[in-house]
């Protein structure tokens, strides 16, 4: 199998983050592989660097790409209704990051992770409109790759 370029490696990462986008879903080896006339060894080979290098994280054991921050490709708690489709995140923090990439208004669904109250907050024009809710991060950054699925 041939060694991919870094910037190779890089336009594919681009295509994740286009195609969740796009779709509000991560495409798969093969999708990526037809995309860029890959080999589906080579395809896994670069979603496995994009994993080390912390720029997607895979579902353990798999290549299914199951983060590409702030995108989740599982459903979470924080429901982010955006361009007429929902997306998922993978935490408060990357509730707001959704509509932050898809420079785009949107209504977040969570729920306080104390009381399990809903939370609803609008993101409008790249703000928060109304809202007195608080994010708190149980994790300090440093340690937030340790274990990206808790963090």
């Amino acid at each position: 199998m041939a060694t991919l370029s870094e910037d190779l490696i890089w336009e594919i990462r681009a295509f994740v983050y286009q195609h969740f986008a796009a779709t509000a879903h991560p495409p798969s080896v093969a999708v990526t592989a037809a995309r860029f006339t890959l080999a589906d060894g080579e395809a896994a080979a670069a979603y496995e660097q994009l994993h080390e290098l912390h720029a997607i994280f895979l579902e353990a054991g798999t290549h299914n790409i199951l983060m590409a921050n702030p995108f989740s490709a599982i459903q979470t708690q924080f429901k982010v209704n955006a361009n007429g489709r929902p997306y998922f995140a993978n935490c408060a923090w990357d509730s707001l990051g959704v509509p932050a990439v898809l420079h785009v208004d949107a209504h977040i669904e969570a729920a306080c992770s104390q009381t399990a109250d809903p939370i609803h907050l609008h993101v409008k024009d790249g703000r928060v409109a109304n809202s007195e809710a608080l994010v708190h991060l149980l994790v300090p950054f440093k340690q937030w790759y340790n274990d990206m699925v808790f963090t």
